[in-house]
C-alpha cells in the first residue's frame, strides 16, 4: 500500500508486487525516464520497478540507491547497494530494475546467475552484503 508521503506522480502508477514489495512500475516514457529523480526519499516509498531495463541513471537524484537487477522471472541477478547520484548503471543480462532508496532493500538469499540460468543452476550470493 502507498505511503501517505508518496510523490503524486508515483500515485498515478500501476503497481505491482516484486520481492515482497508493492511498488509502482514506471509504464509511460516519462515514468520511465524520470524514475524517482527529482523526490525527495520519502516520497519515494517502497521504491519503483522499471521493466524492459538493463540500464539506469542516478542523474538528478536527492538521494543514494539500492539497485536490483531483475530477470525475466522478476528474480534478482545483481545488486548494486548505495548507488550516489550522477551514475549510470546497468546490468547486460537484465529485463528489469527495481530501484529502492537505500537502506530500505531487502533482503536476497540468493542472486540468480543469468547465464547459468539457461542451464537451471543459480549461484551463491555474490554481494558481501546479501
Amino acid at each position: 500500500m502507498p505511503g501517505q508521503n508518496l510523490a503524486p506522480r508515483l500515485c498515478r502508477l500501476p503497481r505491482e508486487i516484486v520481492l515482497g514489495r508493492d511498488v509502482p512500475v514506471a509504464a509511460s516514457f516519462r515514468s520511465r525516464l524520470l524514475g524517482l529523480a527529482c523526490l525527495d526519499s520519502r516520497e519515494a516509498g517502497a521504491g519503483l520497478l522499471i521493466p524492459r531495463c538493463s540500464s539506469v541513471h542516478t542523474f538528478g537524484m536527492r538521494f543514494p540507491l539500492d539497485l536490483y537487477f531483475l530477470d525475466r522471472d522478476a528474480a534478482p541477478i545483481e545488486v548494486r547497494r548505495e548507488v550516489v547520484p550522477c551514475r549510470v548503471v546497468s546490468c547486460r543480462h537484465a529485463a528489469a530494475v527495481l530501484e529502492i532508496p537505500r537502506g530500505r532493500a531487502p533482503k536476497v538469499a540468493r542472486l540468480r546467475d543469468p547465464v547459468a540460468n539457461l542451464v537451471g543452476e543459480d549461484r551463491e550470493g555474490a554481494d558481501a552484503g546479501l
